[in-house]
């Protein structure tokens, strides 16, 4: 059966570069919201220019938006027999409860890595991408505490949340993330 698997974490947790290792490992598609939205902007396209004005006031795009993409993309063929990873999706119990809606039999586990405000904030100001601006980089931690941080109670009801110590090296975030994915995988 494939691996349905979320990855949640503050911004800036490593929740993209430790998505992509494990699509690699474990065959996975990796699913970035993130991604797809900045892709929709560099093309230019309607929902691109609209993401753009939001993400840039580091607002979160609504859900309505959001739940569409993802949706499209979970029925695609390499999806429906490999597995997914859903990186920056679902942010919201709202999000959550579409989410289950078309794809709960296929959610396995969802991974929260945790790294303090203080880290995350470090090692976003670092990337220097255009939207992380400090004031921009607090909107986004703060509406993950009000928003998303309320997931991590909606996955623990359903059994299906582990949470991960997502300080110290790459690799060894990564041993342990695999370590909590196989033990999901063998059951």
């Amino acid at each position: 059966m494939p691996l349905g698997i979320v990855i949640l974490g503050r911004q800036g947790s490593g929740k993209g570069t430790q998505a992509v290792r494990i699509a690699e490992s474990f065959g996975v598609v990796h699913i970035s919201t993130g991604d797809m939205l900045r892709a929709a902007v560099a093309e230019g396209t309607e929902l691109g220019m609209k993401a753009k004005s939001i993400m840039d006031s580091g607002d979160l795009v609504p859900d309505t938006v959001i739940n569409g993409i993802v949706e499209e993309r979970l029925q695609k063929d390499d999806v429906q027999s490999g597995g997914f990873l859903l990186d920056g999706f679902p942010r919201t119990v709202g999000q959550a409860e579409a989410l289950s809606g078309y794809a709960e039999n296929d959610l396995n586990l969802a991974l929260n890595l945790d790294v303090s405000i203080d880290e995350v904030m470090d090692r976003m100001l670092a990337r220097g991408r255009d939207d992380d601006t400090a004031e921009a980089i607090t909107r986004r931690l703060e509406l993950y505490e009000t928003e998303t941080a309320p997931l991590l109670d909606w996955f623990e009801e359903r059994g299906i949340l582990k949470i991960v110590d997502g300080n110290g090296a790459e690799d060894e975030v990564f041993s342990r993330l695999t370590a909590v994915i196989e033990e999901i995988s063998e059951k």
